[in-house]
């Protein structure tokens, strides 16, 4: 590996940041001292501005380059926010605070990013300016969209827009990237089935919720299999079904509810139309009446060509001649990065955590050895991009 001098030397300090917010992981948008760590770091390193509040509570640093340097804006961004799991390392840094955990490494993230910052506010080998982006609320919350609809991207002048994501299972020192559809939109439903309610042994004098919904879900199984190209990818998932109250009784209403996962703007379309009229046909085949509220979440993850070729050589420059994947399959996970490269063009690439446990898992814990790793690209793909 081609690692960044400087960056080796800071490992054990960038370390001790990420494990300082490992040990008091926030949720969403309710991150004020990730922030507020954040925010004094990058003051601390002579960034020539700090924005705090940028779509509610995320932090944006701006490094300018070498004096009388006039040139673009590219933005490098980091998620802070952690997940609702309950931590069960048992690492000297672990939570500090039941049911909160960073469970996705954001925090590896966050720390690598600032990592980065201190660096290139140092040597400022560049011409125009770097945007570091500290952003809130992934996990659900859309903070992505958030600091692109609060006028992010126009204020600072980013241009460009690039993304990075540890991955469990890719070694430490390897990449992984594509062009195009890398995660796919993550859109959420919910049903309501409604019968007529009754005595549980007098079926005849009821319409069944049960049954009906029972035969929702069956139904939709076949958008994937049936509606959907052979060739193309859509996943359709009930995560909820709840109703009745007692053994005795045949409730009035059930309640239903699940994700969609597509890659294309042609499945997401198609999907959202095949479960609004599978709802609606096998519920009136039952007696029912059924409603759907069909939510478009985030939307694909979409790397742009020329980008993507970009942040996958500096990658190389990194790692090493066939340490980068450039055809990284797509997965069915979702990522709000998706709305600032639809705002801006840019790539979002895997950085190898290791043989760690997985993403969302309770006993995951990022690597740190990773952490050179990252802060060099980082590093070198602005220095790069904004070369004189």
């Amino acid at each position: 590996m081609q690692l960044v001098d400087d960056v080796v030397s800071m490992k054990d300090e960038v370390a001790t940041w990420r494990r300082t917010l490992h040990a008091d992981p926030e949720l969403l948008y309710d991150v004020h001292n990730t922030a507020a760590f954040v925010a004094d770091k990058l003051t601390s390193f002579g960034c020539d501005e700090v924005v705090t509040g940028i779509g509610r509570t995320g932090v944006v640093g701006i490094i300018h380059g070498r004096p009388g340097g006039n040139g673009p804006a590219i933005g490098l961004r980091a998620d802070m926010d952690a997940l609702p799991i309950t931590e069960i390392t048992g690492v000297p840094w672990a939570s500090r605070t039941p049911g909160k955990m960073h469970a996705c490494g954001h925090d590896g993230h966050t720390a690598m990013l600032l990592g980065a910052a201190r660096h290139l506010a140092a040597t400022r080998n560049f011409t125009g300016s770097v945007a570091v982006i500290f952003q809130p609320a992934e996990e659900g919350g859309a903070g992505g969209r958030e600091m692109v609809n609060d006028g992010m991207m126009e204020r600072f002048g980013i241009t460009k827009v690039f993304g990075m994501h540890n991955l469990p299972g890719l070694p430490v020192g390897q990449f992984a990237i594509r062009k195009g559809p890398i995660m796919a939109a993550t859109d959420i439903f919910d049903i309501t089935v409604k019968g007529r309610g009754g005595h549980g042994a007098m079926p005849h004098q009821t319409i069944d919720p049960i049954v009906a919904a029972s035969a929702i879900v069956t139904s939709l199984q076949s958008i994937a299999s049936r509606n959907a190209n052979p060739l193309e990818s859509v996943v359709v998932s009930v995560t909820k079904f709840n109703g009745g109250s007692a053994y005795n009784i045949i409730p009035e209403t059930v309640d239903l509810a699940g994700t969609v996962r597509t890659l294309s703007p042609e499945m997401r379309d198609m999907a959202e139309s095949r479960i609004n009229e599978i709802v609606q046909g096998v519920a009136a085949a039952h007696g029912a009446e059924a409603t759907v509220n069909y939510l478009r979440n985030y939307p694909i993850t979409f790397n742009h060509s020329e980008e993507t070729d970009f942040a996958a050589d500096i990658a190389e420059s990194v790692a090493g001649a066939g340490m980068v994947e450039r055809e990284q399959p797509p997965t069915m996970g979702g990522e709000d990065f998706s709305f600032m490269l639809e705002a801006r063009p840019g790539a979002f690439i895997f950085m190898g955590n290791g043989d760690t446990a997985g993403l969302h898992h309770p006993a995951y814990d990022f690597n740190d050895d990773a952490i050179p790793v990252g802060v060099s690209y980082w590093v070198k793909l602005a220095e790069k991009a904004l070369a004189a």
